[in-house]
């Protein structure tokens, strides 16, 4: 439970309670019938982001106290820190869900900013209706996913998972694209507008700038509205975006590089090590170190 009372539903938490489904610990779950997913009848609020596909009935349920129905063929996409509650649904209600953690996705696109930011649109408009043949192609997309899950035998499993969320991701952009088009809301709002071009800059510049005045000057708006804006748009505030996006790159650098830590450092523009340390712990809960012989 957070600070805020309201209890958080989290992906090893789902995992626990779908030990016959599809699973790569921590990062991907895979349910392949809706009426089993762990949905919350009370205020839940999610820690990970979860696609569902309705293949049949209808399921109701609120996103941060705005009401929602899903039907044969709706895709939702329920980011994470939004809040659900009061899941409900019919006795044929069917589909299939994924859900991932929101460093593994972040992992995936953190190199590919079309397919990130046309995600920040599905944070005000989580539910699209699908033609057939896209349902087709993202059942095809599950399915698939499924199969390479299910071997475990694989070294490159998790990177083959990854690379094929990528490729359904992209598809389901074109998706979005084409709902945006169709429901002329290709001209976003302003407040998505700020969020969107906001998210762009961080892509382009979490390395060396970290503070939220420096993004509002170059949105030129004052630093109060930026944070009022994003919070409102996305349920996270600036310093959190700005500091999902640094995590996530020293967590791949840590991993993937044979650099020092102290290199790190001065790549990332942290003062000195002694402050990336510190960062790190205070984010991942461990030192970079020790992060590192994971």
């Amino acid at each position: 439970m957070n600070n805020n009372g309201i209890k958080e539903l989290s992906l090893r938490l789902t995992q626990v309670a779908h030990d016959h489904t599809d699973f790569i610990d921590g990062d991907v779950l895979l349910v392949d019938r809706l009426n089993r997913a762990l949905m919350p009848t009370s205020p839940h609020r999610l820690t990970f982001i979860l696609v569902a596909l309705c293949t049949k009935g209808e399921c109701r349920f609120t996103i941060d106290t705005q009401q929602f129905t899903i039907k044969k063929n709706d895709l939702v996409i329920i980011s994470d820190r939004h809040i659900v509650d009061s899941f409900s649904a019919t006795d044929d209600a069917d589909g299939l869900v994924m859900m991932l953690s929101v460093n593994f996705f972040y992992e995936i696109v953190r190199n590919v900013s079309d397919v990130s930011t046309l995600f920040c649109f599905s944070r005000s408009h989580p539910v699209v209706s699908l033609e057939d043949r896209e349902v087709e192609l993202f059942s095809s997309y599950f399915y698939f996913l499924k199969e390479k899950i299910g071997d475990p035998a694989n070294k490159f499993r998790r990177n083959i998972v990854g690379t094929l969320i990528l490729v359904m991701f992209y598809d389901l952009s074109n998706v979005i694209l084409r709902v945006q088009e169709e429901t002329h809301n290709k001209k976003q709002t302003r407040a998505e507008s700020i969020f969107t071009k906001f998210i762009r800059l961080v892509e382009l510049h979490f390395r060396h700038e970290r503070k939220v005045g420096w993004y509002a000057l170059q949105l030129g708006i004052t630093p109060k509205y930026l944070s009022e804006t994003v919070k409102s748009v996305s349920s996270r505030t600036p310093n959190e975006w700005i500091d999902s996006y640094v995590t996530l790159e020293l967590r791949v650098m840590l991993k993937t590089s044979t650099k020092s830590i102290k290199e790190i450092s001065d790549e990332m523009h942290f003062p000195n090590q002694s402050f990336l340390g510190k960062f790190f712990r205070e984010h991942v809960g461990v030192t970079p170190t020790a992060y590192r012989k994971k």
